[in-house]
């Protein structure tokens, strides 16, 4: 068994040995993620020199992660850059040159910038038969419609009528279904096609805001989310290279790998076993006895900090706010976390000798028909397939092979990702063989997917506004700690970065890169004196 032990290094440091008598601050990041490389560089870079990252895994990236198989890489979290106009993510990528091998397709292409913009989707039934394309067009110019109205109760200051419940999908899927039985020109057949595709779209969406549901987001909230102007893009060599860039200027001393966190001590709430373990540490600073905040680690050192950035998931504050922080965190942030939403979303790549769709097909998109009457979105575990909206074919071939990029999101994510390889290859066949009336479609030859909600680091893919929360808190989410302004209470004790605590950017990585640079530039600006004086 290990003892504990409490760190004691970065105290000689050349600008003397007391934070009032302008010693260095020491900061410790937790989290080697987007956030928190993005924060440890700009502290870095400003001339702080005590700075220490904790990641608890073994590699650096956190929701990056991308996969070598042969010639091609897949992108197992993070895919697209959204947006290039002041988007620091896309400026850090074209200024590296990581964009030239983009293809022009590949630049201009709407929302979804990884697959030919020349292609169709195919929307394909249970029955195996495919919708005509004028039906799809129909009904999509008509879901467009009343996704632009979902964005103006906000934007617009809209009051939200009790018949939506305030949920997207509640609202999206009542007004949608009323204009579709009201259409005089449709048939029957076509109006229950069109009814089928409204569960089809809305998982797609689901999908998009990696929640369980659209009827769990909120509609008063939902067009907060800023979307950056500018084309979506894509990095052919893996977008693990802006993680390399973040963390190329970082020392390798600074990051320690496998270093989980088991509880933050702040407000100099020292526990009896640190205390008693100072009691017995003679060489122990008495500057590191009295610091502010320790944080314990899972293999029982004791590490001493002056401010410490929280970087991990929403996800990860669900489930471990209550142990993670001693003393407790404050109710109103407790209530932000609860209130705040996160759920997964899965990708499931197939590879295939050949291909078996069309050269025009861009996508099969699941429309199950029996679904033209359903108001839940939720499914037997056995029926856990029935969540899956769509495959997309991963273009160009030349880079990627014969490839399939499947969604799921949700609880039924969860129950894929305890399902091993063989049968998710194998359900994931039959649906295909299913939908475009193939029995003769192949298993595949490989199969690659996510497990985001079942790791115990990120319990998640990335948060959205949930029915009941607001842009507030997101605001009260990323609030230093301890909040009373007093000269007696040390300021930013506790931060906090991370895609989920940026307002208008949740979700992306670009929310995480910028609310890292946040709460940098927060302590910087605090310690503007120190850093200007020289060493």
């Amino acid at each position: 068994m290990q003892s504990c032990e409490i760190s004691a290094d970065s105290t000689d440091d050349p600008l003397s040995s007391g934070l009032q008598r302008k010693r260095q601050p020491r900061i410790v990041v937790i989290g080697a993620g987007l956030a928190g490389l993005s924060a440890a560089k700009a502290l870095l870079e400003s001339g702080f020199t005590d700075v220490t990252v904790l990641e608890a895994t073994d590699r650096i990236g956190g929701r990056v992660q991308s996969v070598q198989l042969g010639h091609a890489t897949f992108e197992l979290g993070a895919t697209w850059i959204h947006g290039s106009h002041g988007n620091p993510v896309y400026h850090l990528a074209e200024d590296n040159g990581l964009l030239e091998e983009t293809t022009d397709s590949e630049r201009s292409v709407g929302r979804i910038s990884l697959y030919s913009k020349n292609g169709v989707a195919y929307h394909l039934t249970n029955n195996g038969q495919r919708i005509p394309k004028d039906v799809v067009e129909e009904f999509s110019d008509l879901y467009n419609e009343v996704y632009n109205l979902t964005q103006e109760f906000f934007q617009r200051g809209k009051p939200v009528n009790a018949e939506s419940q305030n949920s997207v999908g509640v609202f999206t899927r009542d007004v949608v279904r009323k204009r579709v039985k009201a259409d005089p020109d449709d048939t029957e057949a076509v109006k229950r096609l069109k009814l089928a595709m409204i569960q089809q779209y809305l998982k797609v969406e689901s999908c998009e805001s990696s929640s369980h549901s659209m009827d769990e987001v909120s509609l008063s909230e939902f067009g907060e989310w800023t979307e950056i102007p500018g084309a979506h893009h894509v990095i052919p060599c893996g977008f693990i290279k802006i993680v390399e860039l973040l963390a190329r200027s970082i020392p390798k001393s600074v990051i320690q790998l496998r270093k989980p966190v088991k509880c933050i001590h702040w407000n100099q709430s020292v526990s009896k076993e640190i205390e008693r373990v100072a009691d017995h540490n003679s060489d122990l600073p008495e500057e590191n006895r009295a610091s502010n905040v320790f944080v314990e680690c899972e293999d029982c050192e004791f590490i001493p900090a002056d401010h410490v950035i929280v970087t991990v998931s929403l996800g990860v504050l669900k489930k471990r706010h209550e142990s993670l922080f001693h003393p407790r965190l404050p109710e109103d942030k407790v209530m932000a976390i609860e209130k705040l939403g996160i759920n997964t979303t899965d990708k499931i790549f197939l590879e295939f000798e050949e291909p078996f769709w069309s050269s025009e097909c861009n996508s099969i998109q699941f429309v199950w028909e029996d679904e033209a009457e359903s108001e839940s979105l939720t499914y037997p575990e056995e029926l856990w397939y029935k969540k899956i909206c769509s495959f997309d074919v991963l273009y160009p071939p030349e880079r990627y092979g014969h490839v399939l990029s499947g969604w799921i999101c949700g609880e039924e994510a969860l129950i894929m990702e305890k399902c091993d390889d063989e049968t998710v290859a194998e359900t994931c066949t039959e649906m295909l063989r299913k939908f475009t009336g193939n029995p003769n479609i192949p298993k595949p030859r490989r199969i690659l997917r996510s497990s985001w909600g079942s790791n115990p680091h990120f319990r998640g893919s990335y948060s959205y506004t949930q029915v009941g929360s607001s842009g507030a808190d997101v605001e009260k989410l990323a609030k230093p700690l301890p909040y009373a302004e007093s000269s007696k209470t040390p300021p930013m004790q506790v931060m906090f970065s991370g895609e989920a605590t940026h307002r208008k950017y949740y979700s992306t990585t670009h929310g995480a890169v910028l609310s890292g640079q946040r709460e940098a530039a927060r302590l910087i600006e605090m310690y503007q004196e120190l850093l200007q004086c020289p060493a």
